[in-house]
């Protein structure tokens, strides 16, 4: 029996993170030559909810939670770089995996890199084109510094390759949230189910509805107007909206709570994945400016609007379900309209988002390492 050599340092910091790094986790306990380490970094910190989701995708305890909690960019990037590399230290002969763009993904690569310890990158060549998001930041640096990167998408490579990145480095794998999605489909939740734990009665048919960038929520008036079109939306589709908790502070200072009538628009608090995939499963469209949405959307058939100007996921917008409408309420409203009248964009599911996609990855990364 070959000998399990090399420690894969997992690294997961918010939600988004976690549909990423199961199936990979999984597929890592699977190898003979490579041994997951879980770290997770508390970037997201909610104890109730990262227990919930952790359950729910089957995914074992973090060996190593370095609770950083909120607080600035600068800050919070600051602190996991701090909190993180005594953990590296004490790994033995590590690699260190990060999935994403959040704030974490940037600082475990940055403090693997300086140390000399080698940095994969899942989901890397995505841009939205836009700098004025930090993610965008994170998706450059990132890549910049990482010794093999794993696309979702075939575009994200011409990305790379714009940006002088020796395209040796990079691999096609697919998408691993897709994996999740997959995988645990048939245990979602029922959208009844959901909304009667928050005292609401499922409508026949509805909408589902995401924000929680901060061009959508921080500004009171922007945020105004998009409540105020998805409640449009609601007099002909109910719209159900599970809340980020960013989102529903941004609501409440700024007096819109009334607009959660829960009727045309019914409010939720923040979701697990099995819920969450419920109720997407069972929407007639999605209207949200979540990129983890747009491509589970895609995956599942459903019709997606995206409220933004720019997607860094242009597989959902070119083979899949997605149409961006941006802020304007009138395209959002002529978009929504199309949806219920014509059932919407039809769409196919881009290549290698097949369920498969952490087994290409843990292959590669046992033949390279």
């Amino acid at each position: 029996m070959i000998a399990r050599s090399r420690t894969v340092i997992c690294v997961v910091g918010a939600r988004p993170n976690y549909m990423k790094a199961a199936p990979i986790v999984r597929a890592l306990n699977a190898s003979a030559r490579l041994r997951p380490m879980l770290v997770h970094t508390g970037q997201h910190y909610d104890p109730d909810m990262n227990e919930r989701f952790f359950t729910e995708l089957g995914m074992p305890a973090p060996d190593a939670n370095l609770e950083v909690g909120s607080g600035s960019h600068a800050v919070q990037t600051a602190e996991v770089m701090i909190r993180f590399e005594p953990v590296l230290d004490r790994a033995a002969d590590p690699i260190v995996l990060v999935v994403g763009d959040v704030n974490s993904t940037i600082a475990c690569a940055l403090v693997a890199a300086k140390k000399g310890v080698p940095v994969v990158h899942v989901e890397a060549g995505l841009r939205s084109g836009d700098r004025t998001m930090p993610e965008e930041i994170n998706r450059v640096l990132t890549d910049q510094i990482s010794d093999l990167l794993f696309t979702t998408e075939r575009s994200a490579a011409n990305n790379l390759a714009r940006e002088g990145i020796d395209l040796a480095r990079v691999h096609f794998a697919g998408n691993v949230m897709i994996d999740t999605l997959v995988a645990n489909l048939p245990r979602a939740v029922a959208p009844a189910e959901t909304l009667a734990a928050a005292g609401l009665t499922a409508p026949e048919a509805f909408a589902i509805a995401t924000l929680h960038r901060p061009a959508n929520v921080d500004d009171p008036a922007v945020l105004e107007r998009l409540l105020v079109c998805l409640r449009t939306i609601g007099a002909r589709l109910p719209v159900v909206m599970p809340l980020h908790p960013r989102t529903r502070a941004r609501i409440d200072a700024a007096g819109l709570g009334g607009l959660l009538d829960g009727r045309a628009l019914l409010a939720l608090g923040p979701q697990g994945y099995l819920a969450m995939l419920g109720l997407m499963r069972d929407s007639r469209l999605a209207l949200t400016d979540s990129g983890g949405i747009q491509e589970e959307t895609t995956a599942l058939g459903i019709p997606c609007l995206t409220l933004r100007d720019n997607t860094e996921r242009p597989a959902t917008v070119e083979f899949g379900t997605n149409t961006l409408v941006g802020r304007d309420p009138g395209r959002i409203l002529a978009a929504a309209e199309e949806i219920m009248v014509s059932g919407g964009k039809a769409g196919r599911v881009p290549e290698y988002w097949d369920g498969h996609a952490a087994d290409r990855i843990v292959g590669v990364l046992e033949q390279r390492f």
